[in-house]
């Protein structure tokens, strides 16, 4: 079973976080949307945060962990929201069970195949030797040789825990993203369309979303439209949540 953090009441949606990310990168957003009359399941998806490690590691596989999730919780009629390989998740389960999903919000990524791009994250990651016992400042360090960007490198120390005293590890499941990075970046099949309505959020300085993958989107989610989040990156939701939480919770709503 998926690890989630629920609050409030209401409406349920679901909040699917990106690749190397967690339920917790979405704590403010989460609250607001409770206070705004919905029942918010803030999701781990598998091989992230407090969710089960697992070999297998598909979108097909977590499109199951959704169903289970719902069926567990006696959820339906639900709204997700979901952030890049989140949003890969979203777009998936919506396409094949439509009947569950009244409201879709997909925050930059595009239904298409992307290839391999994390080079650098992946080369900082494992570049730490948990079995010397660094500290988190060393941790920090050594990823700091591979990526500059201070935001970058704070989002993955997130995923930092003590595992056991004096022992830190990441809560994400390294290994088997070293194995199957290819998977992330699978386009959905031609034939998967949601009709329902679909909200697509791009980060204005990001280039996950180009205007050659709009007729990609209106043929998979015809009834769908794109906004940009102004100031913000790939990180839309938080480089900008304030424009974010405006956008979603007008079209939720």
């Amino acid at each position: 079973m998926l690890y989630s953090k629920i609050e409030g009441t209401g409406k349920p949606l679901l909040i699917l976080h990106g690749y190397l990310g967690m339920s917790d990168n979405w704590k403010t957003l989460s609250g607001q949307y409770a206070e705004q009359g919905f029942e918010v399941h803030a999701l781990d998806l598998r091989n992230h945060g407090r969710s089960l490690h697992s070999d297998i590691f598909t979108y097909e596989v977590m499109v199951e962990d959704l169903i289970q999730y719902c069926e567990s919780h006696k959820l339906e009629a639900i709204d997700i929201i979901g952030h890049s390989m989140g949003g890969k998740v979203a777009m998936f389960f919506a396409t094949s069970h439509p009947e569950k999903v009244e409201k879709l919000i997909v925050a930059d990524i595009a239904p298409r195949y992307y290839h391999p791009h994390h080079q650098d994250i992946m080369a900082a990651l494992n570049a730490v030797d948990f079995s010397q016992k660094p500290s988190r400042a060393a941790v920090e360090t050594l990823m700091s040789e591979h990526i500059q960007d201070f935001g970058t490198r704070q989002f993955l120390m997130k995923s930092l825990y003590w595992k056991e005293p004096g022992q830190l590890d990441f809560r994400f499941n390294l290994k088997v993203f070293n194995e199957q990075i290819d998977n992330i970046g699978k386009a959905l099949p031609e034939n998967a369309i949601f009709e329902k309505p679909t909200l697509f959020l791009k980060g204005e300085k990001s280039n996950y979303i180009s205007e050659k993958d709009e007729a990609d989107i209106k043929h998979h989610f015809p009834d769908s439209k794109i906004e940009i989040i102004a100031n913000a990156g790939h990180w839309l939701h938080a480089e900008n949540p304030t424009a974010f939480f405006d956008k979603t919770i007008a079209f939720l709503k």
